[in-house]
């Protein structure tokens, strides 16, 4: 399925201001990819096998970070130096998570939601923002996220997979400050399914053409997108499909814009 939605990115229903930064999880690990969190609070039970997808991690254990958008000890690895934006903050909820940095191409699952099942039975969907150093598959997690996880065992045994995200209303997206016409470069926040692929069409692209990922999460143009109007496309793990057409140069106010999109995948 393909959603194509289009709007001018002077609509101020449909961006943040300049400026705003954001905030991102702190939390020895780092998290890649991924979405969690329901109605902005971030979510908490377990998801269907229809909603999991990939490999299950094993072995590992969960962890009091801490992880949280203030960054009281670590910077999260998948945000800006000035954090989260406030409206993706908002948007993503507290139940976060860092994953080992161990794990092949981490950075791509930055944002993205996984499942966390204890050895105890409880179970929720966390966001990831963040990864670093830990034990084999192990995580650490957010106040909120431990506060749902634990039981009071020790060892803190998991498992954790992708899994789809609670709807949180629409995609963000967050162009890094130094994007323009000539170097353009954005992170893809709030996506309900993680990201297999993110593309886009403009003005220097007749053809949609993949952005590469970077180790923080940003999915980036070293070519820029040009002047004009452009259209991203988001491609989930599954295969589905969704659009957002800006109708405005990225050189006229984009840099450090959080922009928001118009849906979400299913």
């Amino acid at each position: 399925m393909v959603a194509a939605l289009a709007f001018a990115c002077g609509d101020d229903d449909n961006h943040g201001n300049s400026g705003t930064g954001g905030a991102a999880a702190s939390g020895g690990n780092g998290g890649a990819s991924g979405a969690a969190g329901s109605a902005g609070n971030g979510g908490s039970g377990g998801s269907t096998s229809d909603d999991l997808y990939g490999q299950v991690y094993e072995g590992g254990e969960f962890h009091l970070g801490p992880v949280d958008y203030e960054e009281t000890e670590w910077h999260n690895a998948c945000a800006p130096l000035t954090k989260y934006a406030p409206a993706v903050r908002a948007a993503q909820g507290e139940l976060l998570a860092g994953l080992w940095n161990g794990i092949p191409d981490v950075a791509g699952y930055c944002d993205a939601c996984i499942q966390v099942t204890t050895a105890m039975g409880k179970s929720a969907v966390l966001r990831v923002v963040t990864y670093g150093d830990t034990s084999n598959n192990s995580i650490d997690v957010s106040p909120a996220a431990y506060e749902i996880l634990n039981s009071g065992e020790y060892p803190r045994h998991m498992t954790w997979q992708l899994a789809k995200c609670p709807d949180t209303g629409a995609v963000f997206y967050e162009f890094q400050t130094g994007s323009s016409q000539w170097w353009t470069s954005l992170w893809v926040r709030n996506a309900r399914l993680p990201l297999s692929k993110v593309e886009v069409q403009s003005a220097n692209h007749a053809q949609y053409v993949e952005l590469e990922r970077g180790s923080d999460g940003t999915l980036t143009d070293a070519a820029g997108f040009g002047a004009g109007e452009f259209t991203i496309r988001l491609t989930a793990i599954d295969g589905s499909e969704i659009t957002d057409t800006f109708v405005c140069p990225p050189d006229n106010g984009i840099a450090g814009q959080t922009m928001r999109g118009q849906g979400n995948f299913e």
